[in-house]
């Protein structure tokens, strides 16, 4: 089939990327001209385990092209998904900037019946503004069919979480249209559900908005294990074996964050205000998680006796493992009170470093995690990337000013830090 992807985001890039691995001939067409140029040179925009080499393949192969010529991209194809960017408005809502700005696109050059997807995270409705846009702006009266096909890829697992996705929505105004996504996403061999492009946009929203109300929950359970003498550990897990509730999204620690949880839970709210509806328990999840930081920072203030003349080693800078990406990290929310206090930053991240130094640049970025510990009063695990949990601790100690360990992903075990001879302070569970 023959497929144009606008966007060479993380959800364009590996949504193109696996629709040419699976036989395809496949498009990606984005408007910064410098992005295309490093896909085209094999210079990946961002860093996603696997996508390098599939993209590599697939483009030596010539099923997987890369350019700004979106006229070439909506003539040459039967299916357009758009994977543009949808951003956070300051008030909350969803800026629909770039997909009108796609759509418009779509509509100049559109020359024969085609399929556009909406591929883009969008509040419900956004179907039927881009039907309109083409509608009014198209140059040649041809029908088309808009279809809502939400993603759910996890940064970190992006091409796994495409290839053997949990289910595949598929939102469609009939079920001849919902037909020719079926035939493409077939070879996948996975459940599909196929609705009207309504209840489609509705469930990426209320999927993520869910997983956040986990993610705060069991954050709220942390902090009153610490106050009652509760292990959360014990019990996330106990909760966890209830098939009906699940062990994924129970683990405490500092919160959301991201690219996606933090702006959908927002935009979920705003639709609700859209259709007066007091959506009160997301605007619960929304406080829980923003007072995760300072709660978690006000604990280190208290046991350092403050921060000023203080050195403080950051592990982990990414918003979460096997990503550069830093949107909405915890790691800059910690750093920028630190700073603020009167705090030195020593900090080392596998990947993250470079777009950390880019809003960081007086910080100290080091080689590795013994490097950072080198002089700390206090070691932060912020990102909880598997090289931290297997570091030599006896190792880390020795070159410590004070083996102080805040761990804000209960990475290790409380006791097995305190029999090295660490003062360590994990998430709803004792101090040892």
């Amino acid at each position: 089939m023959n497929i144009c992807v606008i966007g060479t985001g993380y959800v364009g890039l590996v949504t193109g990327a696996v629709f040419a691995d699976l036989g395809n001939d496949v498009i990606c067409v984005d408007n910064d001209e410098k992005k295309i140029q490093g896909l085209n040179k094999g210079i990946m925009p961002i860093y996603e385990p696997g996508l390098e080499e599939m993209v590599s393949r697939n483009f030596s192969e010539q099923r997987l092209t890369f350019t700004t010529d979106l006229e070439k991209g909506v003539k040459r194809s039967d299916v357009i998904f758009i994977a543009v960017g949808t951003p956070p408005k300051k008030n909350g809502e969803t800026d629909l900037t770039y997909v009108e700005e796609a759509a418009r696109g779509i509509a100049k050059y559109i020359d024969k019946y085609k399929v556009i997807v909406n591929k883009s995270t969008v509040p419900v409705g956004t179907g039927d503004f881009v039907k309109e846009i083409i509608d009014k702006n198209k140059k040649v009266n041809v029908d088309f069919d808009v279809v809502s096909n939400p993603e759910f890829l996890r940064e970190g697992s992006a091409i796994r979480d495409t290839l053997h996705p949990d289910r595949i929505v598929i939102g469609a105004p009939t079920k001849q249209v919902a037909m020719v996504l079926l035939e493409l996403y077939a070879t996948l061999e996975r459940p599909m559900i196929i609705t009207d492009i309504y209840s489609a946009e509705m469930i990426k929203y209320a999927s993520n908005s869910f997983l956040a109300l986990k993610i705060s929950f069991v954050n709220s359970v942390a902090d009153l294990c610490e106050r009652t003498g509760a292990n959360v550990t014990d019990v996330a897990k106990g909760m966890g074996l209830d098939s009906r509730i699940g062990i994924n999204f129970l683990e405490p620690g500092l919160g959301y964050g991201g690219s996606c949880f933090p702006k959908d839970v927002d935009s979920f709210i705003k639709t609700a205000e859209r259709f007066s509806f007091p959506f009160d328990i997301l605007k619960a999840v929304v406080e829980v998680n923003r007072q995760r930081v300072p709660n978690f920072v006000n604990k280190m203030k208290e046991v350092l006796g403050g921060f000023k003349g203080k050195t403080i080693g950051i592990l982990g800078l990414s918003f979460k493992p096997n990503t550069d990406d830093i949107r909405d990290a915890k790691s800059l929310e910690i750093i920028a009170k630190l700073l603020d206090e009167g705090a030195s930053i020593r900090a080392y991240d596998p990947v993250a470093m470079e777009n950390t130094r880019a809003l960081f640049p007086d910080i100290t970025y080091c080689n590795n995690a013994y490097n950072v510990a080198e002089g700390c009063d206090a070691v932060t695990i912020v990102t909880e990337w598997r090289e931290f949990k297997f570091l030599n601790l006896e190792k880390i100690k020795q070159v410590m000013k004070k083996p102080i360990i805040f761990d804000g992903r209960n990475i290790y075990q409380p006791e097995r830090k305190k029999k090295l001879g660490f003062e360590y302070y994990s998430i709803g569970r004792q101090k040892c």
